[in-house]
């Protein structure tokens, strides 16, 4: 990225005036969208260097799941015609009586953008439940197209996250690549507690979930005492 215009030139070349805005709000609104164009070039920058990771480690071949159609398949047959597979563990395991508010509210937003995620690449959401419960929450939901498969063990997801040294289970995102050599993990989503600035609770870069997304452009931003729930009144 050599060679970019600097963001605050850019950001004065911008002819956009709203009604009945006064001085002070267009100057801060200027080195604002210079802020944002840093942003938006630092998250280039992030991506360009996920993008050039060297190889995962091989997957093992022995991990089994149950597809929706009661059927026991590999991580390989996920992939489907991709070569690439992004799964994400939601926190649906056998003990918990309804899913997570927050898995859920993240897996609404992809099931919503499945049909055009798998364009390019495969999906796979992974549940600790038996897959009958999964589906009937699915239909509940009304989520579509989005596959949903449940381990025949814990192995998985003590591999690649989803239960946490208690037992308990946790999110986990991974992306996964084929090729003739045999399916290599590529990305995990690995920012924890421990990784969290204070007052911050300990959100990924970027946020998957849009609602936050949202929020952060708003000016009271995000409140820390509010929590996703899976029904709300009215």
């Amino acid at each position: 990225m050599a060679d970019l215009t600097p963001a605050e030139e850019l950001a004065r070349a911008v002819d956009i005036r709203l009604p009945n805005e006064s001085p002070e709000y267009r100057a801060a609104r200027t080195a604002l969208l210079a802020a944002e164009i840093e942003l938006r070039r630092q998250i280039e920058r992030v991506a360009a260097q996920r993008r050039a990771l060297p190889p995962g480690g091989m997957v093992p071949d022995g991990y089994r799941f149950i597809d929706e159609n009661g059927d026991e398949v590999g991580l390989v047959d996920m992939f489907g015609p991709h070569d690439t597979l992004i799964t994400y563990h939601w926190m649906f395991g056998p003990k918990r009586v309804r899913p997570c508010p927050m898995c859920t509210s993240f897996l609404g937003g992809l099931a919503a953008a499945t049909d055009d995620l798998t364009q390019k690449v495969a999906v796979a959401v992974i549940g600790g439940s038996p897959i009958e419960r999964q589906i009937a929450f699915k239909l509940e939901r009304g989520w579509g197209a989005m596959p949903l498969y449940q381990p025949t063990s814990d192995a998985f997801f003590q591999a690649y996250g989803g239960l946490a040294p208690d037992g308990s289970d946790i999110p986990a995102l991974n992306v996964f690549e084929r090729s003739d050599a045999g399916v290599r993990h590529f990305y995990a989503g690995e920012m924890t507690g421990e990784t969290a600035d204070p007052g911050q609770d300990p959100r990924g870069a970027p946020d998957l979930p849009l609602i936050w997304t949202l929020f952060d452009l708003t000016r009271r931003g995000r409140d820390p005492n509010w929590y996703p729930s899976l029904s709300y009144p009215g």
